[in-house]
């Protein structure tokens, strides 16, 4: 009975929250509201206490455990047993249906045979897969109740979140982990795969957007349309073309198209089937292969030039990394290894290393500076704002407490004197770190031996004070810490000329940052305030205009007079702003107000909760910054995101605000870049050419181009490469996803383009799983869909040019140039000549009548993956 207490408890505090949120809501004037909200009343929305009591009733509690002692649960029905599985089971690796057929035909002897999903999605994936390997008694279950009116051969399939499996004396419970190695539903990391091909994966095609078809150049987006293909619906892209010329592309082959710009940009069309896209290709991939050369030599030459090679002492380094107090994710690990090793090399490092706010960048900094200190090399570390160069300040000192090293601070923080000490100091060697604002970039700022040079958020300086800072010292190393780079250094990275760590695990237990976009409303600013001030944490509340403050500030006094605020911005007297902020930092004020001073890496971990007032006057990358201050420790953190009631948002803000919710994801600072490098583009790499070409082809194909231009040339190989090849497929069969299963377009074509990029079976049922578990039970059409995309995967392997399937058998085009074993095929069709035939022309011919759909692809799938076996 404790636990019902407890949750009986919850419930009717839970009840009399909602009803006060009723009651304030109902009770607010207009004045505040702007009538913009009209509430319900709990008893239209929630259940009351003995309604709950009554839905409980039909629900009974089972309890496993691998406790043998059971008194303390009270409950009969428990399942007491502990994990003996075979070896085999567990493994991450090809799945032995026979070992699996046979294991479970041994217990079925005893026992009854239950095997658990994570989801309803993952459930139905795997009692396909079980159903096509011959387990024929398989059924779905809701209720433990159903399984014993079950045959003692059946299979009992359910969703239960079990880990792992258990024997018991009644029961084989195996889950999807046992037999698969691991879930069907496998989340996708962007840290295994390369960063050029994140690119492809944000961004998204509008309606109107200009894309580029890889052989027909730019066309203007339309939609998607569904055309007859063999008698049978097939949804496409289409693109308009000059002269309002139409081209229809095959949704499994979107991976074809790239996003060139928005519909707002002047953009000249292409001719369908006209030579000037082609002769512009061509022109532009031999600049591209000069330029992949020009960087070659340039990466080379950096490797040449000599700089400090700095070890780290093993002792000394050890202890310093041992102060720091948490435990370090695996991609830090990463990063920190790689940087120890540039700096081991010999040659001038310059590494961008891009990760999430919080994700530990500061960490890196302080191991890379102990390393050059420790070896008598000067540190600099340049930082955008006065609050973080007096944060990181005060980071330096307290991790290098006891060292023998002097940590200096320069910025408007300096009395004039004070700052000219130091400068004098850095002259003649006698400070060893020098923590800078720009002040750091000035002409009187003079190093005796500078080995080191840390630029934190570089998306906050400009172009003229890049090239102060490469002026610096040439055989300096560089070290560049940001959360969302500007496009051109991601692109630099991309293009190898920066080498680039990424950092996309976040730290153990840090929870996503909870992130609402709402029309400004009293009762929810004031219940989220106070949510924040009763757990015992602190409040920012962001205005982008100075002249704001005021009237903010007394709106708030008013809002909620239990919790003291204190107001800073970046206009204040360096001696204001510093004592407003220590106390903000000693906790005396629960709440800062400010404009976005606060914006870069300030780290309070006990403010948790964020406001930003008409966020949408705030840069997409500024949006991300502001939310990135809170939830920088183990409690959750919200922001809420204001905009002014009844408001016509601009198109472009609009699209900002919406990221900001959608992206609720840890490490999302990467995805926030690429979407700028898509929006803005990459800016100039080797002079105002290369932009031209970047324009051209759209930043997607550039990349592409680039990347492939590079990798041929480090090969040596500089022959032009072939097109991507893009079999055509005609099965006869509906091939498309419904818009009464995704009603969204936007969303129907992601799910498109993700579609077009899986490579194998695991990951088109992982896929499937979590189209399912989204929008329901998939459609035969989108079944088909998925069935297209392995076909689509063996014809690449095989060299397939095409596919044509009719009602007396399959036709199979090959591209004749890349059949390989030729005499291998020749073999396979002699072995089933009463079938089977090839042509001249590279035809093969498979005679063969259809029941249904359901059989044409799975002859056809039979057929290629033979093929396969007998070519590959």
């Amino acid at each position: 009975m404790v636990e019902w207490n407890i949750g009986y408890l919850c419930f009717i505090r839970r009840i009399k929250a909602i009803d006060d949120y009723y009651q304030a809501r109902s009770n607010q004037s207009d004045r505040l509201s702007g009538g913009f909200y009209h509430a319900l009343p709990a008893s239209y929305l929630y259940l009351n206490l003995d309604e709950l009591k009554d839905k409980l009733k039909s629900f009974k509690l089972n309890i496993m455990s691998n406790f043998s002692d059971t008194t303390s649960l009270g409950s009969k029905s428990h399942l007491k047993g502990s994990i003996i599985l075979p070896d085999w089971i567990g493994q991450n690796q090809q799945i032995n249906y026979q070992l699996l057929r046979e294991f479970i035909y041994q217990q079925q002897k005893s026992r009854r045979v239950i095997i658990t999903a994570f989801t309803s999605g993952s459930l139905h994936r795997l009692e396909l897969m079980l159903k096509e390997q011959g387990f024929a008694s398989v059924v779905s279950i809701n209720k433990w109740s159903e399984v014993f009116k079950l045959s003692s051969g059946t299979i009992a399939l359910t969703v239960l979140p079990l880990e792992r499996g258990y024997l018991t004396d009644e029961y084989c419970i195996l889950s999807e982990q046992d037999i698969l190695g691991g879930r069907v539903i496998r989340p996708t990391t962007t840290k295994h795969k390369k960063t050029q091909d994140l690119l492809l994966t944000l961004s998204r095609f509008v309606v109107g957007d200009f894309l580029v078809h890889q052989e027909y150049g730019i066309g203007r987006y339309e939609g998607l349309e569904i055309i007859q293909v063999g008698n049978a619906p097939h949804d496409c892209v289409k693109l308009t073309y000059d002269g309002n010329d139409k081209l229809f592309i095959p949704v499994e082959n979107i991976d074809i198209l790239s996003r060139h710009s928005s519909g707002d940009v002047a953009v000249t069309l292409d001719r369908l089937g006209g030579v000037s896209w082609q002769n512009r290709k061509a022109r532009i991939q031999n600049h591209i292969q000069e330029i992949a050369e020009d960087l070659i030599k340039t990466a080379a030459a950096r490797e040449i030039q000599e700089g400090y090679e700095i070890v780290p002492e093993i002792g000394l380094y050890d202890e310093f990394c041992r102060r720091f107090p948490y435990p370090e994710t695996e991609d830090q690990i990463k990063a920190i290894n790689d940087v120890i090793g540039d700096l081991a090399k010999g040659y001038p490092m310059d590494r961008l290393i891009c990760g999430d706010v919080g994700f530990g960048k500061t960490e890196i900094a302080l191991r890379a500076a102990f390393v050059a200190v420790s070896k008598g090399l000067q540190v600099a570390l340049l930082t955008p704002t006065t609050l973080l160069c007096r944060q990181h300040y005060e980071t330096f000192k307290r991790r290098f407490a006891g060292f023998p090293y002097n940590i200096v601070m320069l910025s408007r923080f300096n009395k004039p004197s004070a700052a000219t000490a130091i400068k004098e100091q850095v002259k003649r060697g006698g400070a060893d770190i020098l923590i800078g604002t720009h002040a750091l970039l000035s002409e009187q700022v003079k190093f005796k031996n500078l080995g080191l040079l840390i630029i934190d958020e570089e998306q906050h300086f400009g172009v003229i004070q890049k090239e102060k800072i490469k002026k610096i010292q040439e055989n300096v190393h560089i070290l560049t810490l940001t959360a969302t780079p500007i496009p051109r250094t991601l692109q630099m990275a991309m293009a190898d000329i920066k080498q680039m760590s990424l950092i996309t695990t976040p730290p153990i237990d840090r929870l996503p940052v909870k992130t609402f976009v709402l029309a400004y409303d009293p009762v929810t600013i004031r219940d989220a305030i106070l949510q924040e001030f009763y757990r015992g944490g602190q409040i920012f509340y962001v205005c982008p205009r100075i002249e704001d403050l005021t009237e903010l500030s007394n709106e708030l006094a008013n809002l909620v007079p239990e919790v003291k605020h204190i107001v800073i911005h970046g206009q204040m007297r360096t001696t204001e702003l510093e004592k407003a902020m220590i106390a903000f930092y000693d906790r005396s004020y629960q709440m800062l107000l400010s404009t976005n001073i606060i914006e870069s890496g300030l780290d309070i971990p006990s403010a948790n909760t964020i406001i930003i007032h008409r966020a949408d006057m705030f840069g997409l990358s500024q949006l991300y910054q502001l939310r990135g201050r809170v939830g920088r420790s183990k409690v959750r953190g919200y922001a809420y995101l204001t905009v002014q009631p009844n408001y016509f948002l601009k198109p472009t803000a609009q699209k900002r605000l919406e990221v900001m919710q959608n992206l609720e994801n840890l490490g999302g600072g990467f995805t926030i870049a690429s979407y700028d490098l898509d929006i803005r583009g990459s800016g100039n790499l080797l002079g105002a050419e290369q932009s031209g070409h970047v324009r051209e082809v759209g930043v997607e194909l550039y990349q592409q181009m680039l990347a492939d231009a590079i990798e041929k040339s480090k090969k040596g190989d500089h022959k032009t490469s072939s097109e991507q090849q893009q079999p055509q497929i005609n099965l006869g069969v509906p091939v498309l996803i419904p818009d009464n299963y995704v009603s969204d377009l936007g969303i129907r074509l992601d799910l498109y383009r993700r579609i077009a990029s899986l490579s194998d079976s695991t990951e088109i049922n992982s896929f499937a799983a979590e189209l399912e578990d989204r929008f329901g039970k998939i459609p035969t059409q989108t079944e088909n869909l998925l069935a297209v995309i392995i076909l689509k995967g063996l014809c690449k392997k095989i060299g397939v040019r095409k596919i044509d399937v009719g009602q007396k058998g399959v036709v199979i085009h090959f591209y004749v140039q890349l059949i390989q074993k030729t005499e291998t095929l020749v073999g396979f069709v002699n072995r089933h000549s009463s079938q089977i035939s090839l042509k001249p022309d590279g035809r093969l011919i498979f005679l063969t009548t259809f029941q249904n759909d359901q059989d044409r692809l799975q002859k056809t799938t039979k057929l290629l993956k033979q093929l396969a076996a007998e070519l590959l």
